[in-house]
């Protein structure tokens, strides 16, 4: 049983990224860190803003890439080969176009779904085995409209349905944390 040490949330830096779809992932992490007082501190070496702390009695980071989407390994990588982190011990929360809002999702591994944050993790940890908690965002039902989609802002009812998952996702971190994935799992995938 392999316990989480690194919860990396992914998203754009920026003002104007904040509130989109695509900083589910951020909005997760940032969660965690309100909840547990956790403060984040930008860490130059690794391209990102990184909270460390204990949180359910474990000691784990919280990790936020600043270098774009598009570029997450770069940060994710460089973190990961600094504190020898292995795949296995790393959550990846992004958002989730094959999901709808509300709903969260765990697995381990697979590809990378068209996901240029998790495309680029995976170029760099030369492994697609790491964990993911999947965020619901929804699809705009075209292929060409998904840019625009992911970086614009969730209507009301979609902000409530994410937030309601990043909540309840927040409700299983211990079990994560503890690496008993399968108790999280059954958890999260039955309501």
């Amino acid at each position: 049983m392999t316990e989480i040490r690194l919860i990396v949330g992914l998203g754009n830096p920026g003002r104007e990224y904040e509130t989109t779809r695509h900083n589910a992932g951020f909005w997760l992490v940032d969660g965690l860190a309100h909840a547990h007082k956790l403060d984040f501190r930008s860490e130059a070496r690794f391209y990102g803003l990184a909270a460390r702390g204990q949180l359910h009695g474990h000691e784990i980071m919280l990790f936020k890439p600043q270098t774009f989407m598009n570029t997450s390994g770069r940060a994710v990588g460089a973190l990961v080969q600094f504190y020898k982190i292995a795949p296995a011990e790393i959550l990846v929360a992004h958002d989730e176009l094959d999901l709808p809002p509300g709903v969260a999702r765990l697995k381990m591994g697979g590809g990378h779904g068209g996901h240029n944050g998790l495309k680029d993790i995976i170029a760099h940890l030369g492994t697609r085995d790491f964990w993911r908690l999947r965020l619901g965002i929804g699809h705009p039902g075209a292929r060409d409209e998904v840019s625009n989609y992911v970086l614009s802002n969730p209507r009301t009812e979609e902000h409530d349905l994410m937030k309601a998952a990043i909540h309840k996702a927040h409700g299983i971190a211990h079990l994560i944390i503890e690496g008993k994935i399968e108790a999280a799992m059954l958890k999260l995938h039955s309501a």
